[in-house]
């Protein structure tokens, strides 16, 4: 079917929700004979207005529209926020659930709030057509020219527009704005009870005040723009890189169209083609131009994204429109652009902006945010649950990003309410006509997590698909209701899932349960899926608050939830260790988030994942799940070039059975390559395997290879035969010659044989026998049984999202190891947990220290809301003997647990030298705390 019929295709449904959704087409008109005069026909409203609060809706009553408002100055485009109007924020720091919900509005304000200025109408402009943009508003406008009501606009994600032709004569008016921010349609909306303030409970982004906050106020544009009245409007433009066609499409008042020509120019303002139009197809008011693309018009692409520019003239006026040469489809269940596979290596993006708390609206900062995101091996951005302002399309558009955009929608209730219903679906109008030019704008959701009527989603998706077919769609971004989360809907073209009817297709399910293995990814569960398959939030792996971020807040929001912890370390004396707790649960959350990825990127039947995130997220509890903080700024934990080694376009992959490896056992590699970048001929893939000193073990080369685009697999096997008496970490690293694509693996090697316990060391799981031995002054080994310790349950992975958000969950963030510690010298470690660690977490528990003058060999790290000081391994002078403390089983069914009887023997052998020295005493009271 031709891209003109797929237009024209139920146009009844187009044209119902256009006019629903009272929008403003962003391509410009103008007068080709006045085309220099183009500011005049513009005033910029920005500036100085007066606003007042009017909280028991009286205005209208009291007729504050044609009074002066007497009320204050305040700086439009802008918030009350920012003009700090409202009331006041009264919470202090602690570690509650009203404070580390999120950051603090300094001023908060929900009502009707009214906005009023002086405006001067040209005389020039008398008999023309006159139209108000606000570009974005929460929720509710409504307008008055002097005393008389225009009408009132509803919107998320959309300028509200407002033709005011019969109501402006030249001179001057008063413009008055009644900006309201209530909660109109609730059920678009999912709510947190965790959070005891009923404000802060709604989590949709596009209305929450958990990242974005509910502000009053209207931002970007504020314009009066002046026309004739035109005879073409809405240029759009559909490409067909399959047949190498260009269709433009456009509305039209006239019957016949003389001297009608097309031009399309490159960015420069030079011109690619030109041509007077002859035929086209015309059916109702809209008329499609076909063209074969002319031979040097280039693909739009993350590695291309070059814009052009269609012009259409007829003899008095002309429309623009900027666009992309670039189809995104489906073929074999597998995502194609242009033709050619991609795979979304994506980030969310929650309307996280902690100075002001709202999305910018100039090009300049979304082109930052794209640029920091690429410097992070992504290409692909999903705005949950919103959509970002024209600004963010237009930056996505240049540097080649890719967009999933969403409805205002996170509900569990899809269906209940036809109003809500029927607010959605303008919604969704609106945004394609007002975004769907862009050729960054890929993928539409109708929202994140949605239960509810399936029917009435599809039914939305079926009616998009109609309306514009230069997206891909989806019902929802999955769905915790079965079976609509664990596989596709009937209409979509996407699936966005944490698992299918098979099993669990990203890390959080699988990474505390199972040992370490680099040999798995996840076709297993996924490749009967039958259309191109996306996984859902994977990481969510918090990290330790960065408490140096304090002083960064200067906007509208406080970080209370950040002092309240701060405060909290302060007073239990472990304020010196926030910034190793910050990078050693970083640390294990960026490994964590490298094993993920690189599985789904072994996974052929795969199409992408969404992160979630690179950057913290400071709501819902205060998850603070980046590896970047919500300013997209480098904790310090890994840089965008280390990210990249295995989150790029190009990743070298390898595939091995578990982390630790016994003298005598064979280490075998199989290699591999993902390419979503071009074919590449005639390559050189290096394989290198090195010890701790950088003596070669092992090499590999593959010459002559020539890499597809997907998945290349069994490339090649690097394999050796472990010969080693010492225990050391090995480096594997894989890399594509002559280019920036390489990665590496640590390899963990023990010996078999270890030494005896020496005949002056007592070894013990009994606590009465530790007692008695300390007691008699011996140096003791002690290691209870876990079942008999009081303490926190033993986990590898770190606090899934928030301990306030979850809070049955252990609630502990990963290792603090001191590594240069003697106890640790034959047990090689970095101070943050690692791959050869997970044994000895999971079959552990963390005792408490607090008040306890002990420094840990290895310390968990509490989570932020509890704060308790923790360890698993630790030295001390009990009475007249000498102990060792291990809450790590170091002592059952040591034949097959080989990181526990290493890490046994590195303690042993240091109790047995003379630098065995406990600096720091304990009771045998302080003992028995332990004892369950």
């Amino acid at each position: 079917m031709s891209l003109l019929k797929k237009t024209l295709r139920n146009y009844w449904v187009f044209c119902i929700l256009l006019i629903a959704s009272s929008c403003k087409h962003q391509a410009e008109t103008i007068n080709a004979a006045d085309e220099n005069s183009l500011t005049q026909n513009r005033i910029d409203l920005s500036g100085t207005w007066q606003v007042k609060l009017d909280s028991l809706n009286t205005g209208e009553q009291q007729q504050w529209f044609s009074n002066s408002l007497e009320g204050q100055d305040i700086q439009l485009p802008g918030t009350l926020d920012d003009a700090s109007i409202g009331n006041a924020d009264t919470l202090t720091p602690a570690l509650n659930n009203y404070v580390l919900s999120s950051l603090a509005r300094k001023h908060q304000y929900i009502g009707k709030a009214w906005y009023q200025r002086e405006i001067n109408i040209p005389k020039n402009w008398d008999g023309k057509e006159i139209e108000l943009t606000l570009e974005r508003v929460l929720w509710q406008s409504t307008v008055f020219i002097d005393d008389k009501k225009v009408e009132s606009r509803q919107s998320l994600i959309g300028s509200h527009d407002y033709d005011l032709t019969s109501y402006l004569t030249p001179g001057s008016h008063t413009l008055t704005v009644i900006i309201d921010n209530s909660d109109f349609y609730p059920k678009i909306n999912v709510t947190g009870d965790r959070y005891p303030i009923e404000v802060n409970q709604e989590m949709a982004h596009a209305y929450t005040n958990h990242t974005q906050i509910k502000w009053n106020g209207i931002l970007g544009a504020i314009s009066l723009e002046v026309s004739d009245k035109a005879s073409i409007a809405n240029l759009q433009v559909y490409s067909d890189t399959k047949n190498e066609m260009l269709d433009f499409v456009f509305e039209t008042t006239q019957n016949n169209l003389s001297n009608l020509s097309l031009e399309i120019l490159k960015a420069d303002g030079s011109i690619l083609f030109s041509q007077q139009i002859t035929e086209s197809e015309k059916n109702g008011n809209r008329v499609n131009l076909a063209i074969k693309k002319p031979e040097s018009l280039e693909y739009w692409d993350e590695f291309n994204p070059v814009m052009y520019k269609a012009v259409l003239k007829t003899e008095k006026e002309q429309i623009t429109q900027e666009f992309g040469y670039r189809t995104v489809a489906i073929e074999d269940a597998q995502l194609q652009l242009n033709g050619h596979r991609i795979f979304l290596r994506g980030n969310l993006e929650c309307v996280i902006f902690p100075l002001t708390g709202y999305p910018p609206m100039q090009v300049e900062e979304w082109a930052t945010l794209f640029e920091q995101a690429k410097n992070y091996g992504l290409n692909h951005i999903r705005f949950h649950s919103w959509c970002p302002p024209e600004a963010a399309f237009a930056a996505a558009d240049k540097a080649g990003m890719y967009l999933q955009v969403e409805l205002p929608h996170w509900s569990l209730k899809v269906g209940e309410d036809a109003a809500t219903t029927a607010f959605l679906e303008q919604e969704a109008a609106k945004i394609i006509k007002d975004y769907g030019h862009h050729p960054s704008f890929l993928f539409f959701s109708m929202g994140n997590e949605l239960e509810g009527d399936f029917s009435v989603l599809n039914k939305m998706v079926n009616d998009l698909k109609q309306i514009d077919s230069r997206h891909l769609y989806a019902t929802t971004s999955f769905s915790f209701q079965k079976p609509a989360g664990t596989r596709p809907e009937p209409e979509d073209e996407f699936f966005i899932a944490q698992w299918t009817d098979k099993g669990w297709i990203r890390g959080q399910g699988v990474f505390n349960d199972i040992a370490p293995n680099f040999n798995k990814d996840f076709t297993a569960n996924s490749a009967h899926i039958e259309v191109p398959l996306v996984a859902h939030e994977i990481g969510q792996y918090s990290v330790y608050p960065d408490l140096s971020e304090i002083e960064k807040y200067t906007g509208v929001l406080a970080p209370l939830n950040f002092i309240a912890v701060k405060n909290d370390l302060e007073q239990r004396g472990l304020i010196d260790l926030a910034s190793d707790f910050t990078q050693a649960s970083g640390k294990l959350a960026a490994m964590l988030y490298k094993e993920e990825i690189e599985r789904a990127l072994k996974t052929p039947s795969f199409d992408g994942f969404q992160l979630l995130q690179l950057q913290d997220f400071p709501g819902q509890g205060t998850a603070l799940v980046g590896l970047l903080n919500a300013f997209w700024e480098s904790k310090g934990i890994i840089t965008g070039e280390e990210f990249k080694r295995f989150n790029s376009e190009l990743v070298p992959l390898v595939r091995f059975e578990k982390a630790i490896y016994e003298n005598g056992e064979s280490f075998e590699a199989q290699l591999e390559v993902a390419n979503f970048y071009k074919e590449l001929k005639n390559q050189k893939l290096q394989a290198t395997l090195k010890d701790t000193k950088g003596k070669v073990i092992a090499e590999k080369s593959i010459e002559n290879l020539n890499l597809s685009i997907g998945n290349n697999v069994n490339l090649g096997v690097l394999e050796t035969k472990v010969k080693v008496n010492k225990a050391d970490v090995w480096t594997l690293e894989l890399s594509l010659e002559g280019t920036q694509f390489v990665n590496s693996w640590s390899v963990w090697v023990y010996p078999t044989q270890h030494a005896e316990v020496s005949k002056n060391i007592s070894t013990t799981q009994s606590f009465d026998e530790a007692i008695k031995l300390l007691n008699a002054g011996k140096t003791v080994f002690f290691n209870p049984d876990v079942a008999d310790l009081e303490g926190v349950k033993g986990r590898f992975v770190p606090v899934f999202w928030s301990p306030v958000h979850f809070p049955n969950q252990p609630g502990t963030m990963g290792l603090l190891v001191d590594a240069d510690s003697e106890a640790l010298s034959d047990f090689p470690t970095a101070r943050h947990t690692q791959w050869q660690w997970w044994d000895l977490c999971i079959n552990s528990k963390s005792v408490v220290l607090d008040d306890l003058n002990v420094k840990p060999i290895v310390r968990i790290i509490d989570n932020f809301v509890t704060n308790r000081d923790l360890a698993n391994v630790f030295e001390a002078q009990v009475g007249a003997g000498k102990l060792i403390f291990s809450s790590i089983d170091l002592s059952s069914d040591l034949k097959n647990r080989p990181a526990a009887r290493q890490l046994r023997s590195s303690l042993l052998n240091y109790m047995a030298s003379d630098n065995f020295k406990p600096q720091n005493k304990l009771t045998i009271q302080d003992l028995n705390r332990f004892k369950k």
